[in-house]
Formats: C-alpha cells, sequence, structure tokens
C-alpha cells in the first residue's frame, strides 16, 4: 500500500451549533439523503456535524484538491460501518480524482469533544 496523500481538518463545533438552529436546509448543503438517513436525530449534535464536515474537508485535501466546481460536497459521502467506524464513499468529481491519482481507499478517523472536532484522511493505492 502506497500512501499518495494526507489531509487533516479541525472544525469548532460551538461554530456549527448556531447554524443547525437557525436552518435545516443548513445541512443539505453539506449532506446527502444517505448520509442524513444515517445520521437521523445525531444530525443535531453539533460535535457530529462538525466531525462530518472535517472528514469531508480532510478528504479532499488528501486527495489534493478542494471543494469547487468539479468537486462538490455531495461527491464526498461519509458513512459508517456496522460497527460505526467511518468509511468514504467517492462520487462524482472527487471519484475521478481519485481515480486519475492512484487512489484505491481512503482511511479516515474522526473524533470530536463538545468543543471541536477533528478528521484525518489517507488516500491509499497499489504499490
Amino acid at each position: 500500500m502506497k500512501i499518495i496523500g494526507h489531509g487533516i481538518d479541525l472544525v469548532d463545533a460551538q461554530r456549527v451549533a448556531p447554524l443547525l438552529l437557525k436552518n435545516e436546509d443548513f445541512l443539505l448543503g453539506w449532506f446527502t439523503e444517505r448520509e442524513l438517513d444515517e445520521l437521523a436525530e445525531r444530525a443535531s449534535q453539533p460535535p457530529v456535524v462538525a466531525g462530518r464536515v472535517a472528514a469531508k474537508e480532510a478528504v479532499v485535501k488528501a486527495l489534493g484538491c478542494g471543494f469547487d466546481n468539479e468537486v462538490s460536497w455531495q461527491d464526498v459521502e461519509i458513512l459508517s460501518t456496522g460497527a460505526g467506524a467511518p468509511t468514504v464513499h467517492l462520487s462524482g468529481g472527487a471519484a475521478d480524482i481519485a481515480k486519475t491519482s492512484g487512489v484505491s481507499a481512503i482511511l479516515l478517523s474522526i473524533s470530536h469533544d463538545a468543543h471541536m472536532s477533528v478528521a484525518s484522511a489517507i488516500a491509499v493505492g497499489a504499490l
């Protein structure tokens, strides 16, 4: 396994909290329906939402790009395994960049407390 890229991001959950109270549509800009279905009631918890946002940012950094006209927030899905581990599913522009760069998988870790959320993503490929 070869490391192709690494990304890390930190999000202040206290900055997310007022956005969640302001408008529920706010979540639709960041997350897919599948992500929102999986989050369910946890979508109202600022540290959880901040962690998922940090994860998406860390993934695009690991891919060596950002969110722009080529890669949307919905192109990077953060879901969970049955055991609760975060997984990454790429589509659209993010999947195209991963394929061009030789990325075969993205390893992801998310952590948070009441105030801060952090995520680290490692893009890997074949040797």
